[in-house]
């Protein structure tokens, strides 16, 4: 292991920041490129299929919130303990995340097996809803493989500097989706016609992908860690703590999003099952326009590691100023230019007549959110980073669920009409702000009394 300080803690930060997150947004970008293009070509299978993709949502995005929580804690972790030039340790929160990610692979492969079906018969007993999503969810569990390991070796590549490579590895990935989506959805030239099953498939060989590179360059680039079969199946109870004291409010985080949405699909199935499709597309959108933050996050939170390891607290408040600028600047832009053409957005889906006229109101509504959110997508990752993880955990179990399932329970309550609903999407993010806000200038008071 080389004993030569790495760019985190001495790169001007500006320059340093640029190199770390536009990597990494521009490969979210084109990730959340995927998602939606993956359903606008399954929505010209039948509107039953993009309904079935939207319900199963809530269930990719437990899966992923396993596998990039650990990569968060692992990119939270790792730099700290190269600043402190402990390389022994380094390669133990390594090699013990690798062993994480079998395990989630094995649970993930038997729930795919045993469980998927009768997920969709406890929301619908449209019969085509329940095959197509069956089809689908059962292929990305049981082959999750890509995932887990993709969102591992990423994080490792951008916690230690290699921001450019993570990106590399991730597009790539994403790219082929984008390819190979309607040539296996469609049969298109020498591929087999698979429809939604095509769309699954597609998807998990992109993250195959992904990964594959991914691991081929921590092996052969990354000259901060050491990868070893030997390690990886002695993993460290130490380490495996470390990761999990980090990762975990990311993955409750994620999965209470996801359980929120299974939630809020509930209360819109109440209307229609185009309303839940609607919702669908918007919980696409809202990932696209939040790539922008993730991104940024990617590139922000191992140089806040670092330096708060070396005690660097100029440049700890410098990168998130920084961070936000860029990112809530971003959101008014998006919002602004999304308002105007939300017509535009639905036709890419292939809208019905009904869906145009709920989806119209919905999106309108929604953007609203985004200036909110990505304000405390940045400060709850720069608390986390920091090591306040608990105040990251509080805002995000209230944004995450609490505060959009009340919302958009009471408000079907109150006036039982379907557009009244979109309104908790905006309301919920602009009490989650609030909060972080908060809590991010009570955490630099605490930091500063170190």
């Amino acid at each position: 292991m080389t004993q030569r300080e790495n760019k985190l803690g001495t790169m001007p930060v500006g320059k340093l920041l640029i190199s770390m997150a536009v990597p990494m947004m521009l490969s979210f970008f084109i990730q959340a490129l995927y998602n939606i293009v993956d359903s606008m070509f399954v929505a010209r299978l039948s509107e039953n299929a993009l309904t079935a993709v939207s319900l199963a949502m809530p269930m990719q995005s437990i899966m992923n919130a396993i596998g990039i929580g650990t990569g968060v804690g692992l990119s939270a972790s790792l730099p700290r303990t190269i600043a402190r030039k402990d390389y022994e340790h380094a390669e133990e929160l390594s090699n013990t995340g690798i062993f994480l990610c079998l395990c989630y692979i094995v649970v993930f492969a038997i729930l795919g097996f045993t469980f998927t079906h009768r997920f969709y018969t406890f929301q619908t007993d449209v019969s085509e809803i329940v095959e197509y999503g069956t089809s689908y969810l059962s292929i990305v569990w049981i082959v999750s493989a890509g995932a887990f390991f993709g969102a591992y070796f990423e994080k490792m590549l951008t916690s230690t500097g290699n921001a450019s490579l993570a990106m590399i590895s991730q597009a790539s990935g994403a790219i082929f989706n984008i390819i190979f989506d309607p040539l296996l959805i469609f049969g298109i030239g020498p591929f087999p016609k698979m429809g939604i099953a095509g769309a699954a498939v597609a998807t998990v060989l992109g993250q195959i992908l992904a990964a594959s590179l991914a691991f081929w360059f921590n092996m052969n680039r990354n000259e901060w860690v050491n990868l070893s079969l030997q390690r990886v199946f002695s993993p460290k109870k130490k380490a495996a703590k470390e990761i999990f004291a980090i990762g975990i409010p990311s993955m409750i985080t994620m999965g209470l999003t996801s359980m929120s949405s299974f939630v809020i699909n509930q209360i819109f199935l109440q209307y229609s099952t185009t309303a839940t499709a609607v919702y669908g597309i918007w919980m696409k959108l809202q990932n696209f326009c939040y790539m922008p933050a993730f991104g940024m996050n990617n590139g922000m939170v191992p140089i806040l590691s670092y330096n708060r390891g070396t005690k660097r607290y100029d440049r700890v408040w410098t990168t998130v100023r920084y961070a936000l600028t860029v990112i809530v600047s971003l959101m008014a832009v998006l919002t602004v230019v999304l308002e105007i053409i939300p017509s535009t957005i639905l036709t890419m889906f292939n809208a019905s007549e009904n869906l145009m006229a709920i989806g119209l109101i919905a999106l309108r509504v929604s953007l609203i959110s985004l200036i909110f959110g990505g304000t405390c997508i940045i400060l709850t990752s720069s608390m986390q980073a920091l090591g306040h993880a608990r105040y990251t955990l509080i805002v995000n179990v209230l944004r995450g669920f609490v505060l959009p399932v009340v919302s958009f329970w009471l408000l079907s309550a109150l006036f039982h009409e379907l557009n009244f609903l979109w309104a908790a999407i905006p309301f919920a993010d602009i009490l989650a702000c609030i909060i972080s806000v908060f809590l991010f200038f009570r955490m630099k008071k605490d930091l500063s009394a170190e």
